[in-house]
C-alpha cells in the first residue's frame, strides 16, 4: 500500500502487520457493500471498524500524533495508540510518529484488539512483546526501507 499524505505528514503502514489487517478488512467491506442493503450496509460492526480506522489514519493522527491522548508509557513511550475515537471499546490502533527537518512521517503499526487487562493476550501485551522483539525497527529510515521493500 503506498505512502500518502495527510496535513504534511507522510503516512506509512506496516505491511506485514497493519497493511495486511487493512486490506483484509478493506475486502470484507467491499464484499458487504455487494451483498447487503445500503441500510445494514452502514450500520454493519465491520464497516463501522473500518471507517473509524481511516478517520484515525487520515484526520485524527494527523492532526497531532503527539498528543497526549495518544501517549504511551514504559517500554512504548515512543509510540502512540488510537482507543475510543470512534474506534469499538475493543480495539486500540498503535502507530509511531517521527517529526524531524527533513520529513514528517507517521507509521500504522498494528490493530490490537484488547482481552482482559493483564492476559497474555491483551492487546499492550502482545504489542509490548513485538517491540521487544524488534518486530519494529527503531529508525524511521528501516521502517520506510522494509514497507517499500515489502510493497514492490
Amino acid at each position: 500500500m503506498a505512502k500518502f499524505v495527510s496535513n504534511d505528514w507522510e503516512i506509512y503502514f506496516h505491511p506485514q502487520l497493519f497493511g495486511t489487517q487493512y486490506q483484509e478488512l478493506f475486502d470484507r467491506v467491499s464484499e458487504l457493500r455487494d451483498k447487503l442493503p445500503s441500510s445494514e450496509f452502514k450500520t454493519h460492526a465491520t464497516v463501522k471498524l473500518f471507517a473509524a480506522i481511516t478517520v484515525a489514519i487520515e484526520t485524527k493522527i494527523p492532526s497531532d500524533p503527539f498528543a497526549s491522548h495518544f501517549a504511551l508509557t514504559g517500554a512504548l513511550k515512543r509510540y502512540g495508540r488510537v482507543k475510543k475515537m470512534g474506534l469499538p471499546q475493543r480495539y486500540r490502533l498503535f502507530f509511531r510518529a517521527f517529526d524531524s527537518p527533513e520529513l514528517k512521517a507517521i507509521v500504522i503499526l498494528w490493530l490490537g484488539f484488547p482481552r482482559k487487562e493483564g492476559a497474555k493476550n491483551d492487546c499492550y501485551q502482545v504489542f509490548i512483546k513485538m517491540v521487544a522483539r524488534g518486530t519494529f525497527p527503531d529508525s524511521l529510515d528501516e521502517l520506510i526501507t522494509e514497507t517499500e521493500t515489502t510493497q514492490d
